[in-house]
């Protein structure tokens, strides 16, 4: 029988992968989008709040978890560090851009997304982690 080996990401990988999410963020959230066609979806970029911190989720908690595997402490770091970036970039669109404002309902999408990808890894570790 053969002896299966699990393919397993360095943490530097995780960590790129978070650092260079995390500065998308950033860049998607200040420049200015004026130019270009605008989506008839109601809401839409609530929604792509929620996306980009639940990914923002994801990405820091696999990094943090590689780092000290205590799910719980890796989780809180991740959700902390989510939502407290949705406040600093909220703040830095009201402060140093002129196309946008900051809002309170991207704080709560931002915030929503961070719940989000909590409630994954939490199904995640509860229903395959444990078997």
């Amino acid at each position: 029988m053969k002896t299966m080996r699990r393919l397993s990401v360095h943490k530097n990988h995780y960590l790129f992968a978070a650092i260079v999410w995390t500065l998308g963020i950033a860049v998607l959230c200040l420049i200015s989008f004026r130019e270009l066609p605008s989506i008839a979806i109601g809401g839409a970029d609530k929604y792509v709040h929620f996306i980009l911190h639940f990914g923002y989720t994801l990405l820091w908690f696999l990094y943090f978890n590689q780092k000290n595997p205590i799910v719980k402490k890796a989780l809180l770091k991740a959700m902390l560090s989510s939502v407290g970036y949705g406040i600093l970039i909220e703040i830095a669109q009201g402060l140093f851009t002129a196309t946008r404002k900051a809002d309170i309902y991207d704080v709560f999408a931002n915030s929503s997304g961070t719940i989000g990808g909590a409630v994954v890894i939490l199904t995640y570790f509860y229903y395959f982690k444990k078997r």
